[in-house]
């Protein structure tokens, strides 16, 4: 696969060093030549200086062969501005764009892109390690919209349906672990101390499920 990566600073060239240790082709544009040093020196992909937001440089970097494109500069409007060029002038197939500023993510949804909010992400999964959450978030899908979650079933939830205890809607069992064999379990389903859920939910559902438990826990 022919990728661009747009900023080489910590981020770029890591995407970068891991795509070209599984084979792709990549490109890495930055403006600024010293920041080609953050990439391995076993790295043998192409690097290109330039501004990364002029046509012609995104041109001689294959823009027009790319089948993927991660814009993760510093600057959230030029990530955005590349991103939406990417997508619409260009047709990349797959973009994403990193967010440094959650306050500016109206900006990003506007234009409908696919982004990653190290900040928003990181600041959750903090929180969650600092209180010690019985429900642990183990991915986030989008912006952290919708939350994929595992929980240990607690002594108290023990002989309970699942209906009774999680909430539908915004809320799915995904998966249930018990004795290391897994099932898609119906909402009538009781539940045993230790068995492991994997919900999907929303992100205020997962809010409202974790602060349920970490009040039954105190409690």
């Amino acid at each position: 696969m022919n990728v661009i990566i747009v900023g080489c600073g910590r981020v770029g060239s890591e995407v970068a060093y891991a795509l070209y240790c599984k084979g792709h082709r990549v490109t890495v544009i930055d403006q600024d030549a010293a920041a080609f040093r953050n990439l391995p020196p076993d790295f043998r992909g192409i690097t290109l200086r330039g501004d990364v937001l002029m046509q012609d440089v995104l041109l001689r970097a294959g823009i027009e062969q790319a089948q993927a494109l991660a814009a993760v500069t510093p600057s959230d409007s030029v990530n955005t501005v590349l991103g939406h060029v990417a997508r619409t002038v260009f047709r990349v197939p797959r973009v994403v764009v990193r967010e440094y500023d959650p306050r500016k993510r109206a900006l990003h949804e506007a234009f409908g892109l696919q982004v990653i909010s190290p900040v928003s992400m990181g600041a959750r999964r903090i929180e969650e390690l600092l209180i010690g959450s019985p429900l642990e978030t183990v991915y986030r899908a989008g912006g952290g919209e919708v939350e994929i979650c595992r929980l240990v079933v607690p002594d108290a939830w023990h002989g309970r349906p699942i209906r009774e205890l999680v909430p539908a809607g915004e809320c799915v069992v995904a998966a249930l672990t018990r004795a290391g064999r897994a099932s898609l379990p119906g909402p009538d389903e009781r539940l045993r101390a230790g068995d492991v859920l994997h919900l999907s939910a929303a992100r205020e559902a997962a809010r409202e499920l974790r602060a349920r438990l970490e009040k039954e826990q105190e409690g």
